[in-house]
């Protein structure tokens, strides 16, 4: 991973409280539910949908989404290979900083590259959980809810990934969720099954 820190004479100050101490006031441990995949996917949608079923059941979560970010944080990175690498990078950073606070975060970006992907894992850690959000590029198409892939195929819009720019899709997911099969009620259960199977959130009796 690079070194892409510009600062010196800084030094890492540890929290006074522990993960595990936490954990035991919020109910669950952390994660960060990395929802990667085409524009159209359903990434937000599905992201949004899992926050709402873990908040009706107590936990504290919150959804990081790509368009939000690129508001704030980050709207002074364009679409370019290099900037798309930058944007990955810093949201893995808010990303590790949410997953200390003890929450699960769920972040809903294209993320394109497997390179980048992997540097996010390696800032967040363990509680780093890759969910793809397989679903054919025809039927985003299909479905163009922002109406980007008309402008892509109009050539407005470059660089625009599944069309004019190439989408990586991860090898060994910690889940792939078929949006293009299956509800969102499906989907979402899937998502939460898999939280409670790893210890994250309790079983509801």
């Amino acid at each position: 991973m690079s070194d892409f820190s510009k600062s010196t004479n800084i030094t890492w100050h540890q929290s006074g409280i522990a993960p595990e101490e936490r954990a035991t006031l919020l109910g669950h441990r952390p994660a960060l539910l990395w929802f990667t995949g085409l524009s159209g996917s359903g990434k937000s949608t599905l992201a949004n949908g899992v926050a709402r079923a873990l908040h009706d059941r107590g936990v504290h979560t919150y959804v990081l989404d790509g368009d939000n970010v690129r508001h704030g944080l980050n709207k002074d990175l364009t679409f370019s290979a290099e900037d798309r690498v930058e944007n990955i990078r810093r949201i893995g950073e808010v990303a590790r900083l949410f997953a200390d606070a003890g929450l699960v975060t769920m972040t809903a970006f294209i993320s394109p590259y497997r390179d980048d992907r992997a540097q996010a894992r390696a800032i967040v850690g363990e509680a780093f959980i890759e969910v793809y959000v397989d679903c054919d590029v025809a039927v985003c198409e299909s479905r163009d809810p922002k109406g980007l892939y008309k402008k892509a195929r109009a050539g407005e819009i470059g660089n625009f990934t599944g069309i004019s720019a190439p989408y990586e899709a991860p090898e060994n997911p910690e889940l792939r969720i078929d949006t293009s099969t299956m509800p969102l009620e499906e989907c979402v259960a899937q998502v939460v099954a898999y939280l409670v199977a790893r210890g994250i959130i309790e079983e509801r009796d």
